[in-house]
């Protein structure tokens, strides 16, 4: 539980970042950061600790009593927005083309997945955003040590570097925890219950 996930915010209130619950409580703690509560109230740590907000849902124990974990923390300190460089992996690939084949277009669950390169290695392609895209096992095996012209195949859309944090390009149906709907989903008037997969 204090490995699961806790939502990052600036000081205005953009998401930046996610992290651990255990780095969350020690930003709480520090004073770096406050608690966001359901009802968008910020809380320092000591308040956090106390019962004067509206949170609900998993808690931690503590000598104190149980303290509920907060999903979305505030960092008081930083303004901007991070300018970094995207980690090319295959978590941010599989996030990048939206866990769907960029060949059959269809998607499919992390299990039936793969990487791909475009041009294969052994015609000289190399591993970058540009050349690797997310393909299921069937259409991988399919296209083999070949080009996707060489084989048939057809690409969706062409791969290239993203521009977005993978974990910030959050969708209604993969919403991890529903704290943090409004803050990366705002424009979404659907209902706000919302299967949630912790």
């Amino acid at each position: 539980m204090l490995n699961s996930s806790v939502l990052v915010l600036n000081r205005s209130f953009l998401p930046i970042h996610v992290t651990s619950v255990r780095r969350a409580f020690c930003l709480l703690y520090g004073g770096g950061a406050r608690a966001v509560d359901q009802s968008y109230q910020t809380f320092d740590f000591d308040a956090w600790m106390g019962e004067g907000h509206s949170a609900t849902g998993e808690r931690l124990g503590s000598t104190a009593g149980p303290v509920p974990i907060p999903r979305v923390i505030l960092l008081t300190r930083f303004d901007g927005v991070p300018r970094r460089r995207i980690r090319f992996s295959r978590a941010n690939v599989f996030a990048r083309d939206r866990f769907t084949c960029q060949y059959c277009a269809i998607q499919r669950p992390r299990w039936d997945l793969n990487l791909d390169h475009v041009v294969p290695r052994a015609q000289g392609g190399r591993t970058t955003w540009e050349n690797v895209v997310c393909s299921c096992i069937a259409c991988n095996r399919r296209k083999g040590g070949r080009t996707p012209d060489q084989a048939g195949l057809h690409l969706q859309c062409k791969p290239s570097r993203p521009r977005w944090s993978p974990v910030l390009s959050v969708t209604p149906a993969k919403l991890r925890y529903h704290e943090w709907r409004a803050f990366l989903i705002p424009n979404d008037r659907r209902a706000t219950s919302l299967d949630v997969a912790v």
